[in-house]
Order: C-alpha cells, then structure tokens, then sequence
C-alpha cells in the first residue's frame, strides 16, 4: 500500500472554520465482506479493527449530551460490528436521526438476514453504494456477482418500503467514479440510475449522492502504482470551485474512529489527521462534551480539493446544482 499523505502534505488549500455542530459520523471498524477498488477505507474481510462496546456507549453518552441531529455510521461494513444495532436503537431512542453506509450485499451475509427489518423497525435512513447501474462496472469495482447480489437487495429493502412514495423509508444510492474522474452531473445520472433500475428491475429509490474518489488509502495507492496520481491531482485542482467552501461536510460534522478519537471528516481519519483541539496531539469523543467547536480550525490537505473541485463532494453528494 503506497502512502499518499507524504504526496499532498504541503498545499494551498484555503484555511476554513467550523460552524456549529450537526452531524457525528461514527466508523464501526474497517472490516468489510468487499474489497472495492475505490474504497479509500482500505476496507475489507481481513480487517480486525473494529469498535468496542465500551467506545459504543461513550457515543451513545455524547449523543445525549450534546443533543446532535444525525448519527451517520459508517465502515467498512458497520453492521458487521456486533454493537451496530446497539447503537442504533439507542440513538433512535434518543430522537436521533441514524443513517446506515450501507454495502447492500451485507443483507446477504450470515447472520445479517433480518437486517432489512431492523433498519426498518427503526426508521434508519440507507445510503446504500451502488458505483453504476450496469452490471459491468460495478462487477469491475466491487468484485464478480456484487451487481445481481445488490440488485436482490435492493429489491429486499423495496418490500419492506424503503424508497417508495408515503413510506418514510429512504433509500438512497452512491455513485462513485470509475477511475481518476470527476463524477458527472448529479441530478442528470440519477435521472439516469432511476429510469435503468425502474424499468429493467423494479427497483425504486429516493436520492442519488455522487462522490469524488479521493486520493488516498486503496485508491490513492492505486493511482501511485498507475502513475497517475500528479494527473488525478491536477485535475481536481484545475477543477476547484470556491463556492463550494461554504457547503462542505467539514464545517458541520467530526468523524469518530473504532477507537473514539476524532477527526475533522472520514477522510483526514483514513489519513491520520487528528481534529486540532487544544494543543493535543489527538482528542477523544469523551473530551469534547461541553465543548464548542465552533470557529475551530479544520486541518486540510491537498486532498480537500476532491470535496471542491466541479459540482463538489461530500457525504451528502454534490455541493452545488
């Protein structure tokens, strides 16, 4: 695996603050039943990290006290962790808003098999991977029978009312680059996921969020081995939108690591970058109840032009129309 961090240390980006604080992104672990090749988790079945119970009701305690919105879990295959549900039935009661990073084909999995009735049980919003809509591709990202085992799931949460008109249920898909590319046009694809996957499965779904690959961890150390790393770099850079700044996950969301520390996004975690607080070389969840965030600097790299550059990117999808 080729580290891409010594390769974007210095840079240029612009320094930005933090507003107030919505969203708390919890990574479970990095193991994963996939091993995709845009993951920039590195993520996959031989991974061991993953959180314990202890760290589970350190977030659980954070949530009541802080009193944030949305719980955004995320993995590798968060719902591999045997304190997912745990932690999601403890957030919903909570009145939290939980969103699940879903792989899909994890509903597949032994002892996953009334996952689908869980997350609807608790209202929990899927944001389910789903890189294209041909069969092709996402074989080619994800691994051989991952599309028609994806397909059934996503026909799995459809009967249970995820994604159709009325339910409350929703379902929504991401898309990711084929290689070192700009995503297309958000709403034109989803335009495009919706007509494929209605008219030749069936399958319904709300949204469609389509995210810049980012140069790190596995897709990071692919581009190096290509030698393509310098071109995918220049592209995202020629490609910066200002506007953008104003809109990126950074300024209202901290990630959370298996082991509780926080970062300023998913990304700086991939990378090592600790949330600045205080002087401390890292900071733990437990350390920032009571505390205000806001105004805080948030550390960038090159990397955060992948989050600005075009249409812009972020957990949420496209930053601008």
């Amino acid at each position: 695996m080729h580290a891409t961090l010594p390769l974007i240390e210095t840079t240029d980006f612009p320094a930005i603050r933090r507003r107030r604080l919505e969203t708390l992104q919890v990574n479970l672990g990095y193991k994963c039943n996939q091993s995709c090749v845009h993951c920039h988790v590195n993520a996959g079945p031989t991974r061991t990290e993953m959180m314990s119970r202890e760290t589970a009701f350190e977030i659980i305690a954070f949530l009541k006290a802080v009193g944030i919105g949305t719980l955004d879990i995320t993995g590798g295959a968060p719902e591999l962790n045997p304190h997912f549900r745990l932690l999601v039935a403890a957030a919903r009661e909570l009145g939290v808003k939980v969103m699940d990073r879903c792989n899909l084909t994890i509903l597949e999995q032994p002892g996953q098999e009334d996952l689908a009735q869980f997350l609807c049980d608790h209202e929990v919003e899927v944001v389910a991977s789903l890189p294209c809509y041909l069969e092709e591709n996402v074989d080619r990202q994800r691994g051989k029978g991952v599309f028609d085992a994806s397909i059934r799931c996503l026909r799995t949460l459809n009967r249970f009312g995820y994604g159709l008109p009325g339910s409350g249920l929703t379902l929504n898909l991401v898309y990711n680059p084929q290689g070192p590319a700009l995503p297309p046009a958000q709403h034109k694809l989803e335009q495009d996921y919706q007509r494929h996957l209605g008219e030749r499965y069936g399958i319904a779904f709300n949204r469609l969020y389509v995210l810049t690959n980012m140069p790190i961890q596995r897709f990071g150390s692919m581009l190096i081995s290509k030698g393509h790393f310098e071109h995918y770099m220049d592209l995202l850079k020629n490609a910066y939108q200002p506007e953008n700044l104003e809109s990126v996950m950074c300024r209202t969301l901290i990630s959370v690591d298996w082991r509780g520390y926080v970062y300023d996004c998913d990304f700086n975690q991939m990378l090592g970058l600790p949330l600045a607080w205080r002087g401390r070389p890292r900071t733990h969840l437990r350390e920032l109840i009571g505390a205000d965030l806001s105004g805080n600097a948030i550390t960038v790299k090159d990397h955060c032009y992948g989050c600005t550059a075009g249409q812009g990117s972020s957990c949420g999808g496209a930053l601008a129309a």
